[in-house]
């Protein structure tokens, strides 16, 4: 019987798919991972397998296809249906190649066969797109923050419009159990305004639906401020989202940061994930960490951004702790001369409490958008979350 080993990066996954082939074609090859336990021909071979790795490569990414496919539809898919859209997005593939790989994703979990309706993505599925093929997501974050500045539509004159959510799932239970926390963060001026949103079982805000049995937590996210600038004629880069360290109630400095074209998840994210964070402190003594990004525009338009500033607030969405002045610097970051330097509130601030205190969600930032009508005061938190 033979046996197998992994060569360099070749996933598991796919190694009971090419078995037969490597058998046909290498039937001296031991496929594994110490190159030492092999004898030199084997190692020929090995390095001429290395080059059919491009092959693996096309695999996963026809595999990834199938699986964004499924979930942009947001229902289940027959393998025409899925062959149709791969087709219109220029993937060249057979209804009966996509069938196989349908099965092979049907005994990892990524998908979940339905009989006659076709197949839906799984969690885990979801999960895979998430993490797979991480090199490409590189700069991901920086251009979806340029994505959702063009793509929200709020207006702030009217009132009325689209502003970009973060969304947090939880069981009903546990949010009521930490809501004082979660509202002592709008209360004490760390959030990114004081407006919020709640979402119904069975609701989807961009890729994120929330499953039975939880509640779906929507906070403004503070890309918002992004667009609400964008409008007015004053464009805004996101330079870094970092760590603020709050003294007195009063903003320090930055002690972490991470820059948005080098990442492909948020670092506020990261901060809450990893316990990095202090809201409780913050909101308690008035000494802590809080989530905080840094925002540049150009010179001429400060007293523009002002302006705006003090409208946002007005209705609930300002999140502008500091704004700088031309070309210096502000709490230790330096700023190029013609722009002018800002500190926007993070936006997923309030349910970093859950993580304070031993609560695991799962949390996205910039999820999608929402109409504004949605949003209310988080004082109505209470009343609102016993309605649903």
């Amino acid at each position: 019987m033979r046996q197998y080993y992994l060569l360099g990066n070749f996933k598991k996954r796919y190694l009971n798919q090419f078995r037969f082939n490597l058998d046909r074609q290498y039937p001296e090859l031991v496929v594994g991972g110490d190159l030492s336990m092999t004898s030199a021909k084997n190692l020929t071979k090995a390095q001429e397998f290395d080059l059919s790795l491009v092959m693996i490569d096309k695999v996963e990414k026809k595999q990834l296809a199938i699986l964004r496919v499924i979930r942009d539809a947001g229902r289940p898919l027959t393998g025409s249906m899925i062959t149709e859209e791969l087709t219109a997005l220029g993937v060249d593939i057979s209804e009966r190649t996509v069938r196989l790989y349908m099965l092979a994703m049907d005994q990892e979990g990524l998908t979940e066969n339905l009989g006659k309706k076709g197949r839906r993505i799984t969690e885990r599925g979801i999960h895979e797109l998430e993490d797979a093929r991480i090199i490409e997501k590189v700069g991901l974050l920086s251009a979806k923050i340029d994505q959702m500045t063009f793509t929200m539509d709020f207006d702030l004159k009217s009132r009325t419009g689209t502003v970009v959510i973060n969304v947090t799932l939880s069981d009903p239970d546990q949010f009521t159990s930490i809501m004082p926390q979660f509202c002592r963060v709008y209360k004490e001026g760390y959030a990114m305004g004081r407006l919020m949103t709640l979402l119904q079982p069975g609701e989807r805000v961009g890729d994120i639906l929330v499953p039975e049995g939880k509640v779906g937590i929507g906070t403004v996210c503070s890309i918002t401020l992004n667009g609400v600038l964008l409008q007015h004629g004053v464009p805004v880069t996101s330079r870094f989202g970092g760590l603020l360290e709050i003294r007195d109630k009063k903003p320090t400095r930055f002690v972490e940061m991470i820059t948005y074209d080098g990442t492909s998840i948020d670092p506020l994210e990261v901060f809450i994930r990893s316990g990095m964070t202090d809201y409780i402190g913050a909101t308690e003594t008035g000494n802590g960490r809080i989530g905080a990004s840094f925002r540049e525009f150009p010179a001429a338009g400060r007293n523009k951004v002002k302006d705006l500033a003090r409208r946002l607030e007005e209705i609930g969405l300002g999140g502008f702790m500091r704004i700088g002045f031309p070309g210096q610097q502000l709490l230790e970051i330096p700023v190029i001369e013609g722009r002018v330097g800002a500190i926007v509130i993070g936006g997923l601030n309030p349910v970093s409490v859950f993580e304070e205190t031993g609560r695991r969600v799962y949390s996205r930032a910039l999820a999608g958008l929402i109409s504004f009508d949605r949003l209310f005061h988080y004082a109505e938190l209470e009343d609102r979350l016993r309605k649903l």
